[in-house]
């Protein structure tokens, strides 16, 4: 069987420190996973190796059983979309405009894009509430407006695998929650592979069937997230004490 996402004994090192140890992991279609971690234990760095953008000391990542760098960059384009904590608007450009550059990856070399393109790009927008800003200079939009853009780019470039680093970041609890359901729905809907850094266990626990926890020695556990997103675990993870609270089938944690 050929998965999305297939991760072979994967260490990471950064200078002298290794940020993960030895990690085994294969995510499927439909399959959403949350990453949970200290500032600083790596799992942003994770999220980079597991796109193919920095390189592990050792171990391997495949992307659809294939090494994820024997793929040239518009085919693992085409196969995972990725979205960093940063982004910077060098240059002026339209919302809509930005959002057509998630359709690159599905054009050639001279093409330019179609009448279909621009719907899947409008589509995109309006699944994160910026139908009525496609004329907009990127510059003028807010933080949060910036990141749902960001987000309608990635659904634009329709790939099969979305690694998202902290896509709630800049987002009010409205828009939290609606792309929380917008990523479960294209896993629900359409197959897709979600992996999610999130600080937040409880809508980890909510939206995703797994977690992986990263720990400051390099140090990693996953499993589902009944098992793994418990109140000693956590209390591990973040040295802090935790309450952990059921209500309605969901489950959140307070400080104790």
């Amino acid at each position: 069987m050929t998965h999305l996402l297939e991760v072979r004994q994967l260490r990471i090192e950064i200078g002298e420190r290794c940020l993960v140890h030895t990690l085994d992991l294969v995510l499927n279609q439909g399959e959403r996973l949350a990453i949970l971690g200290c500032n600083g234990a790596g799992k942003s760095t994770l999220l980079l190796t597991l796109a193919g953008l920095r390189p592990a000391a050792s171990g391997r990542v495949l992307l659809d059983g294939v090494d994820c760098h024997q793929l040239a960059p518009r085919a693992a384009a085409l196969r995972r979309a990725w979205l960093g904590q940063y982004l910077s608007d060098p240059f002026g450009s339209g919302v809509l405009e930005t959002v057509l550059t998630g359709r690159h990856p599905h054009l050639g070399r001279w093409d330019w894009e179609s009448g279909r393109d621009s719907e899947i790009a409008r589509g995109a927008l309006a699944a994160v509430g910026l139908r009525n800003m496609e004329t907009r200079q990127v510059h003028t939009l807010s933080g949060g407006e910036r990141q749902r853009l960001n987000i309608a780019t990635l659904l634009a470039q329709a790939a099969g695998l979305y690694l998202l680093d902290e896509p709630l970041a800049h987002l009010d609890l409205n828009h939290q929650m609606a792309v929380l359901e917008l990523f479960s729905g294209a896993a629900r809907d359409c197959g897709a592979g979600v992996i999610m850094v999130l600080h937040d266990p409880g809508l980890a626990h909510r939206f995703c069937d797994r977690a992986l926890l990263i720990h400051n020695d390099g140090q990693t556990e996953i499993g589902t997230v009944d098992s793994i997103l418990t109140a000693k675990n956590l209390s591990q993870l973040y040295g802090y004490p935790l309450h952990q609270v059921e209500d309605g089938g969901h489950r959140c944690f307070m400080p104790a």
